[in-house]
């Protein structure tokens, strides 16, 4: 028989959980819920998902706790915890990571995008061999970096080498928000003076190729990588 892929949903609101739930199941994967950080933890230990959908804001045990105390758990050290969070809870993430977040997922959101996103998430954890060769695909983007090559929708893009370095960057983690001390290390490293500028003009022309959807502006700290 062949093994349903696990995910654990945690959100203090019921009405949250049960649109999840449907449609994950309606997905093909097995699903469990809890209302409260506590409870999650006691349940993830049970259990031992392949997947934690995590609110990030809930009475008692908040997200960033729940998640740390997880990650002390050595069979759940290795479990793919995404956080939910609302729009207006930006300036969170780069606490969320820290903590041991590997993705940020923002509500509301669409059933098929969620779908994307968790698949996506389970993908790279499931295959090494896609992680050695560094292929990333979210929705109708791929990204292989060994080729150099992005493609939309199977149209392949051409984009200059620091273009695609700082796609990739921000794509290889969806949602976290990379600062642009963090970027400008990463791209153009410690060697090379260039300014805010820069890397403005960059996100620009990223966006005149790929669209305005993918990558968002997150004011004071720099920009993160959504779809």
């Amino acid at each position: 028989m062949e093994h349903l892929q696990k995910i654990l949903l945690v959100d203090d609101e019921q009405d949250i959980l049960d649109f999840l739930s449907y449609n994950l199941e309606k997905e093909g994967f097995s699903v469990r819920t809890s209302t409260n950080g506590k409870d999650a933890i006691k349940e993830a230990a049970r259990w031992l998902p392949d997947l934690i959908l995590l609110d990030v804001m809930m009475p008692g045990i908040d997200g960033m706790e729940t998640c740390q105390e997880i990650r002390k758990i050595d069979s759940l050290k290795n479990v793919i915890i995404a956080f939910l969070t609302a729009r207006s809870e930006d300036y969170s993430q780069i606490s969320g990571f820290d903590v041991g977040a590997d993705d940020y997922i923002t509500k509301p959101i669409k059933p098929r995008v969620l779908i994307s996103r968790i698949k996506a998430l389970l993908r790279r954890t499931n295959n090494p061999q896609q992680e050695q060769n560094q292929v990333i695909e979210l929705g109708s983007i791929r990204i292989e970096k060994d080729r150099h090559i992005i493609s939309q929708n199977g149209i392949e893009l051409f984009l200059p080498k620091k273009e695609f370095k700082l796609f990739f960057l921000l794509a290889s983690k969806p949602g976290k928000v990379f600062s642009r001390e963090y970027i400008l290390q990463h791209v153009w490293g410690n060697d090379v003076v260039v300014g805010d500028r820069t890397i403005d003009v960059h996100i620009r022309k990223l966006r005149e190729k790929l669209g305005e959807e993918y990558i968002k502006t997150i004011k004071g700290v720099g920009y993160k990588f959504d779809f």
